[in-house]
């Protein structure tokens, strides 16, 4: 686990990335990789295999999902979403939350606290 107040992000510094390379995925299961954790905000990598999910749950954060590969299903408050590489949606503090694996799909979470 990384310190708080400690990030990965200058063992990266200077290198072009494809952020989807930096986490693989693992059969039957829900890959995380968290390159920054601060007071401010949290930056996380995700990788699913098909059919995994993230069940739901509330955060007293807002929170920014990229879809980077794939297709994944977030479910906000009840209602589905659909989404794949290159689109974005916003999910909003203490509103309850899912996200599932519609085919093997990557997402990098933003979370500002």
């Amino acid at each position: 686990m990384i310190e708080k107040d400690r990030d990965q992000l200058d063992e990266l510094t200077g290198d072009v990335l494809e952020l989807e390379d930096l986490v693989g995925y693992q059969s039957g299961s829900v890959v995380s990789r968290t390159l920054v954790d601060k007071e401010t905000v949290t930056l996380t990598l995700f990788a699913f295999d098909e059919e995994q999910t993230l069940s739901e749950h509330t955060s007293p954060h807002k929170a920014l999902l990229q879809v980077l590969e794939g297709t994944g299903k977030v479910i906000i408050e009840g209602e589905e979403y659909e989404l794949q590489r290159g689109e974005t949606i916003v999910m909003p503090a203490d509103v309850p939350h899912a996200v599932e694996a519609v085919e093997k799909f990557k997402m990098f979470l933003t979370m500002v606290k």
